[in-house]
């Protein structure tokens, strides 16, 4: 059963939960429900991306698997493991006078399997939201880990067999696209560029996520944040920190954004010193 009857109907529901999609993001996004495809996402740091997929399932009433990508990650970690320790114990439980056959058989059934993001997400039953979060931090072989799941939507476990989707999961991928993912993992997926939003979207958000913000600080608020992001900086203001300096802004009752205003709050939105240093600079602040 689709999550989504139309694009107006996926930028409807998603507006619900505070998440304001441009057309490009809800047509996509109704096809790759309406396809049963993956939506691999790709775009800067801090433009939405994670939040989309939470705003999906929030909107759709579906749970939210994820599946935290970096450097190292494994089958184990990934998709299932053996609880060894489970495992020992029932070994030393059963003695000698049970036969290794039946004691293989029994170690290896579900009682004694830890099963993690991908294979929960295939397993479940009801309506899933399937987040491959940060996938290019993960290493190239855990791109084929997923590529079973990704076009068949399946699992095998040796032991076990191969474990079908009754429902397919919704999978939204997402990468900042500090390496090339592999064609293969492309191909079975619709691709979606996110950009850090127009002004007018942006104060929208804004406006949406903070309520009491004033427009015009908010109009302030944008202006500056797109100037900083127009800078050479190690880390760019994100929208979530669009977000949390206008409410830093309502917690200390101000209703403009000076010069020592900006200078007194910029932690909120630069992170590292040299980004405060080119930001003082730039923006002419003492």
């Amino acid at each position: 059963m689709p999550l989504f009857t139309s694009p107006d109907d996926v930028r409807t529901k998603l507006a619900e939960t505070g998440y304001l999609a441009d057309d490009a993001i809800a047509t996509t996004v109704f096809l790759a429900d309406a396809l049963g495809k993956p939506l691999l996402v790709e775009g800067p740091a801090g433009t939405g991306k994670t939040e989309l997929a939470k705003a999906v399932a929030q909107s759709a009433g579906a749970e939210l698997v994820r599946l935290q990508c970096y450097e190292g990650l494994d089958e184990a970690r990934a998709l299932y493991e053996w609880n060894y320790r489970k495992q020992l114990l029932r070994i030393q439980a059963a003695g000698d006078g049970q036969k290794w056959e039946e004691t293989h058989d029994d170690i290896f059934s579900e009682e004694f399997l830890l099963s993690r993001p991908l294979l929960t997400a295939i397993r479940r039953e009801d309506p899933t939201v399937l987040l491959v979060d940060e996938t290019d931090k993960a290493d190239v072989e855990v791109e084929g880990l997923l590529l079973e799941v990704l076009s068949d939507f399946q699992v095998t476990v040796p032991e076990l067999g191969t474990i079908a989707a009754t429902r397919k999961p919704f999978v939204v991928l997402t990468s900042n696209a500090t390496r090339e993912l592999s064609e293969a993992l492309k191909r079975r997926c619709l691709f979606l560029h996110v950009d850090y939003p127009d002004a007018e979207r942006e104060k929208a958000i804004v406006l949406s996520r903070v309520p009491e913000v004033p427009a015009a600080l908010a109009e302030q608020l944008v202006r500056t944040v797109r100037t900083l992001r127009a800078l050479e900086l190690k880390k760019a203001p994100s929208i979530a920190e669009s977000i949390d300096w206008a409410r830093t802004l309502i917690a200390l009752g101000l209703e403009t954004l000076d010069e020592d205003t900006v200078g007194q709050t910029l932690g909120v939105v630069l992170k590292h010193a040299s980004d405060h240093t080119r930001a003082a600079k730039e923006l002419g602040l003492n």
